[in-house]
């Protein structure tokens, strides 16, 4: 679209708004005083045909902070329940999220929603506002989750104001537009079938038929291979937020997308000294969304969707035969990625045991999740001279030496060549990823109204396998301080 284009030339559109008046509550942004631009995504405005320049105008601003809404937008927040850290929380929904509508891009329509507009009926005693932190916590993580192949929303554009909100501390408040084809949650289908509606589940699960998998309209049993294909893309979610080292560390039912993406970005965490137990959020005392956890708690939360689509399933039988794939879609998928991780271009029957030895060893040692993958990628078939910087990753360098023995008798098994193998290790590894400190470096700066860093972390995580000359420091293992860093459902 060319620069003269205005929010009022936006063609919105809304299917969600075409479901019953019992699905949302249509309602109006609650305007911030004085909004200005943060940061936008150049990549996430391609999706819906939108040009960043324009993004950073008062005309766009005033749009995504929710002080004007265009002529053809039907904004509405919807109502959804869910298990909240295993537990049944009943009614919850959109608290503090506005689903503008939706605009068609070239890989097809994608929903606009203002997270942090101002109350709703669901905000359950909350003020509907999001902070400063947060929202570019979510952009910036969004933005680096797409850019490592993780299925996920995305972060369009931050907008800050100087209002006040109250979180442990007097945050300034911000609104992060997010995009996704649908944020239809898991807990969208357990509100209707805990509170006995099956005409209203029905038509749910028909609009998410019908928009989102049409290809599935004409099975026998369209609800059974609905659960069928969303427990496969969560078995494939989860494989890949473990291959990255994400923690996500909300994962309740409300957080899951029917569409198998990243969603809801809270007190995430990618993993730095590897720790399979490692609690990234600080209300989740239990452990219950640790990184081990991940995967069951995956399958859990598609037993949950499952019970909710019982009663269009018809049978008991049907409803597990279609939850049995979760394990071989999730141990597959993560098998094939830890190969590719690896360098391994064939399957050889014990390399299930060379990934356990390669786990243990780096829990022993809490070697970097994501330097060690990397550094990986530098070791030589036949130089074992050559392998000082990942040696010197290790407490125990011995371990580590008897490790890559048998690694390097793995690599010689396939005839593997040094030079390509580290290429396509590299397209794979990432050297870059969203930590802590970098966030909380770049959230510091614009608390300060220096927003220059949130755009240069963002041009780094959008290229997160590249060598980056001259930002090696964003590789870097974290600093002292940043030990201190914690993250709460606040966050």
């Amino acid at each position: 679209m060319g620069t003269a284009i205005t929010s009022d030339d936006l063609p919105f559109f809304n299917s969600f708004a075409e479901l019953p008046p019992a699905f949302y509550t249509r309602l109006m942004p609650t305007p911030l005083p004085a909004p200005y631009f943060v940061a936008a995504s150049a990549k996430a405005a391609q999706l819906v045909g939108l040009n960043a320049d324009d993004l950073a105008n008062d005309d766009f601003v005033a749009l995504f902070t929710g002080n004007k809404v265009p002529p053809r937008a039907k904004p509405l927040s919807a109502v959804y329940s869910g298990h909240q850290f295993g537990v049944w929380a009943g009614q919850l929904g959109d608290g503090r999220a506005i689903l503008l509508g939706e605009l068609k891009g070239p890989s097809g329509p994608m929903e606009l929603q203002l997270k942090g507009a101002g109350m709703t009926p669901y905000s359950r005693m909350g003020d509907g506002r999001a902070v400063l932190r947060s929202s570019i916590r979510e952009f910036l993580c969004s933005e680096a989750m797409a850019a490592l192949g993780v299925p996920t929303t995305r972060g369009l554009i931050i907008t800050g104001s100087e209002q006040g909100v109250i979180r442990e501390t007097v945050e300034s408040a911000a609104v992060v537009t997010r995009m996704a084809p649908s944020f239809v949650r898991f807990g969208s289908f357990e509100h209707w079938f805990y509170r006995d509606k099956p005409e209203q589940l029905r038509t749910l699960a028909d609009y998410v038929i019908q928009t989102f998998y049409p290809e599935l309209a004409g099975d026998p049993n369209p609800y059974k291979a609905l659960l069928t294909e969303v427990t496969r893309r969560t078995a494939h979610l989860m494989a890949h937020w473990q291959a990255v080292g994400f923690m996500h560390g909300v994962m309740n039912t409300d957080n899951m997308s029917i569409l198998g993406l990243t969603l809801d970005y809270g007190p995430f965490g990618f993993m730095e000294a590897f720790d399979s137990g490692h609690i990234c959020n600080h209300t989740d005392q239990q452990g219950r969304y640790s990184y081990a956890n991940q995967p069951q708690i995956g399958h859990w939360n598609c037993f949950a969707l499952g019970q909710a689509l019982l009663p269009l399933i018809g049978s008991v039988d049907d409803t597990e035969e279609a939850l049995e794939i979760y394990r071989p879609e999730f141990g597959q998928r993560m098998d094939a990625l830890l190969h590719a991780k690896l360098g391994l271009a064939t399957v050889q029957e014990d390399d299930s045991g060379l990934f356990d030895a390669m786990f243990k060893l780096m829990q022993d040692s809490h070697v970097d999740f994501t330097q060690f993958f990397r550094q990986l990628g530098n070791l030589r078939v036949d130089d074992a001279a050559a392998d000082t910087v990942i040696r010197d990753l290790f407490i125990d360098r011995g371990a580590f030496d008897a490790w890559a023995l048998t690694y390097r008798t793995r690599l010689r098994l396939e005839n593997s060549h040094d030079g390509e193998r580290k290429a396509s290790m590299d397209r794979t590894n990432p050297k870059y990823v969203l930590r802590n400190y970098l966030a909380q470096v770049a959230i510091e700066k614009a608390q300060q109204k220096d927003f220059s860093e949130v755009s240069r972390l963002l041009a780094v995580l959008e290229k997160p396998f590249d060598e980056q000359p001259g930002n090696e420091h964003y590789a870097a293992l974290p600093p002292d301080w940043a030990s201190h860093l914690e993250v709460s459902c606040s966050s």
